[in-house]
């Protein structure tokens, strides 16, 4: 693969929308419930459900618009007119050099949270903002093609990180390869190779085939392992029945059944009417539940997520 890694076009929009790009291939952007936690007492359900703290986290993507499906639900921004489905054949920046470029790039995008100058914000929790302690890899792209994933989190947790990192599934043989996350997220937005087709838009031959090897690794991973379900009303909500044949052969820990959000990009490509009430999601869990044996622990209405597992109550997470 020659020329820019990562389209002219594509970082252009991307800066607008305030991603910070590092490196060639990298980049980080806030979430808003970062945002909101810095200047109130709201935090996101990644919180309440497993014990991270909001305001030192590090959102960022080691794979910015490398991507092996094209959801129609994604929200991100990608140019399709380039091969994005591999970074094999392509020289690829240093874990240590991402990572401290990360770091610099949240700083920047917390500067105008300056107790100073924003004077909602707490002075302690932004100092604890500057120094991240845990690290969603996810934000944009699918991280797996990055070739040296084991490598950059073997990095964040030598820096005592610890490391959420969201995958589709596609790539079996990278996960195999790493170091275990802290908690690993298995992107699970199909139930059926049909539905597959139709909502991922998988832009490899085998992507079904792939998802399912990763499906059936999740029993042999020691850290805790979750399957999202991205729902979205006439596409994957309507089929709890198929998704719990899938669900019953993972062994996964937690199982996060999740409203399809009309936002950023994903507008281009669906309707609001496709965005599912929480209502609707709890109902969902509800019938999950009672075909699995999973029990529903916890749940989130903002943002329209309920947590089942076959604990008795999620493993917090704590930051040093």
């Amino acid at each position: 693969m020659s020329g820019e890694l990562v389209p002219e076009s594509v970082k252009k929009t991307l800066l607008k929308q305030k991603y910070h790009i590092v490196g060639r291939h990298s980049a980080v952007k806030t979430c808003r419930w970062l945002r909101k936690s810095l200047v109130g007492s709201t935090v996101c359900y990644k919180s309440k459900f497993y014990g991270i703290q909001t305001h030192r986290c590090l959102q960022m993507t080691c794979a910015l618009n490398f991507c092996t499906q094209e959801c129609l639900y994604c929200w991100r921004y990608y140019d399709s007119s380039t091969d994005r489905t591999t970074m094999t054949d392509i020289e690829v920046d240093d874990p240590q050099e991402i990572i401290q470029g990360a770091l610099i790039e949240q700083k920047r995008l917390l500067s105008g949270y300056n107790p100073k100058a924003h004077q909602k914000v707490d002075p302690k929790k932004y100092n604890e903002a500057l120094s991240p302690k845990h690290v969603a890899i996810s934000l944009s792209g699918e991280p797996t093609l990055y070739p040296r994933l084991g490598e950059l989190i073997d990095e964040f947790h030598r820096l005592d990180f610890t490391t959420f990192l969201v995958t589709n599934g596609t790539v079996p043989e990278r996960l195999l390869e790493i170091t275990e996350p802290t908690q690993l997220y298995i992107s699970l937005s199909a139930p059926t190779e049909e539905i597959y087709r139709r909502l991922c838009k998988p832009q490899i031959p085998d992507g079904w085939q792939k998802l399912n090897e990763t499906l059936e690794l999740l029993h042999s991973f020691n850290c805790p392992t979750v399957l999202r379900l991205t729902l979205t009303k006439q596409h994957n909500l309507e089929h709890v029945e198929d998704y719990a044949k899938l669900i019953t052969k993972t062994e996964s820990v937690y199982i996060e059944p999740k409203a399809f959000m009309w936002v950023g990009h994903s507008r281009d490509r669906l309707a609001l009417t496709h965005m599912p009430l929480h209502e609707e999601i709890r109902e969902f869990a509800e019938k999950l539940s009672q075909l699995t044996g999973y029990r529903i622990l916890d749940e989130v209405p903002a943002s329209r997520v309920v947590l089942l597992s076959k604990l008795d109550t999620p493993m917090k997470l704590t930051c040093s």
